[in-house]
């Protein structure tokens, strides 16, 4: 299943890809809109000096003076905020400001510290004072400024649509294949099991009961366990009242039966506390059971797994410990895709089906706690607690 690691890697460098390419769309759209901004301030203040310039001629005009042409200047500013105080600071007058009905004074004097720290005063010199302009930046120029980070907010709500609704359909498609799989699966095996447990009966009837002959009915019965647990995914849950010790204990007795003596496996009960949860026994075990798998190849047969059962609030936590090869912070997540594995042989679906099992059938969570390597990992299963 090697080639199914290589295919995730390369998907996981296309997303990757695929966010530097938009963040650099994003990345050259601010900078030309900085840029184009910029101008568009500089001809702005231009025309600010100009505006200054015809009031300081509309102030000093005499009957020569063309006063149409320099009102039509005045007038001409509709977009930028202007506030113009005398030497004392006081306001004569404003254009494009919008003023409160009350407190008018206060609110000019705050305007005009605010503004001072926009741009620079403007001054307009008369014969024996001067007065002072003080302007904002149009709004047209501030809705530019933010016209990036409104980009990229689009950008950022389109990408997560986008990858909600591609994960959606790719895990209603995986969906599917599990069902169908498992069903078809548990449907393959009923009718050789049935046969082969007809068998166990007339060998039983001839033989009586050897242990050649009660072995074998166990390894059927074993069969039979797993079609019906094949049978289950997809369908509803039937979860029930179970002692969680007896389950924990009879997963643990089952893979110590099978594996090697040199594998120690055990659980640790907090206080000797029997815990009752709503559970479906057969998926359950078969999740212990994959952990317990995983954490005997990770130790290549040699070692112990500790299995340590603790409760915290309304919380049970189940902690899988084994003294294997550990892994890498980056594989946390990808062990549980489907298909994903690091070994040979396998089909890399023990890791996925004990997530689904405990995530969507019993609402719990399923996660690597800790990992360090040559040294082991744990696995951790967050129970809610039935009261």
């Amino acid at each position: 299943m090697l080639h199914i690691n290589k295919l995730y890697e390369i998907s996981q460098r296309l997303k990757l890809v695929f966010i530097l390419v938009a963040v650099a769309i994003i990345s050259v759209s601010t900078l030309f809109t900085n840029r184009l901004a910029h101008t568009l301030a500089l001809e702005e203040q231009k025309k600010i000096e100009i505006w200054a310039e015809a009031t300081r001629q509309f102030i000093v005009a005499d009957e020569s003076t063309n006063i149409n042409f320099i009102s039509k200047i005045i007038e001409g500013n509709t977009s930028i905020p202007i506030v113009m105080t005398d030497a004392n600071g006081q306001m004569l007058f404003s254009r494009n400001i919008k003023e409160p009905s009350t407190h008018v004074n206060e609110f000019y004097k705050k305007e005009v510290e605010r503004l001072k720290s926009k741009h620079q005063a403007i001054e307009v010199k008369l014969d024996n004072t001067v007065q002072y302009i003080y302007y904002d930046d149009s709004l047209f120029l501030k809705q530019l400024y933010y016209f990036p980070y409104v980009q990229f907010g689009v950008i950022i709500i389109f990408l997560m649509v986008a990858f909600f609704a591609f994960s959606g359909t790719k895990r209603a498609e995986q969906n599917q294949v599990w069902v169908g799989l498992s069903k078809e699966t548990a449907h393959q095996l009923g009718t050789p099991i049935s046969s082969l447990l007809a068998w166990v009966d007339l060998l039983k009837l001839r033989y009586g009961e050897e242990k050649m002959i009660l072995d074998m009915q166990k390894d059927v019965n074993r069969l039979r366990i797993i079609a019906e647990r094949f049978s289950k995914i997809g369908s509803k849950p039937d979860l029930k009242i179970e002692n969680l010790n007896e389950t924990l204990l009879n997963a643990v007795q089952y893979m110590s039966n099978r594996s090697s003596q040199k594998v120690q496996i055990q659980c640790h009960f907090n206080n000797d506390e029997t815990h009752f949860l709503k559970l479906n026994v057969p998926l359950f075990e078969w999740v212990i059971e994959n952990l317990c798998k995983n954490a005997i190849d990770a130790m290549d047969g040699v070692g112990r797994i500790d299995i340590d059962v603790m409760t915290k609030t309304n919380e049970l936590y189940i902690d899988v410990q084994d003294t294997g090869k550990g892994m890498d912070k980056r594989k946390y997540k990808m062990i549980f895709t489907p298909g994903f594995t690091t070994k040979a042989r396998g089909w890399g679906l023990g890791l996925s089906l004990a997530k689904r099992i405990i995530e969507e059938y019993h609402n719990g969570k399923i996660f690597v706690k800790e990992s360090e390597i040559n040294k082991g990992t744990i696995f951790r299963i967050v129970l809610n607690i039935n009261k």
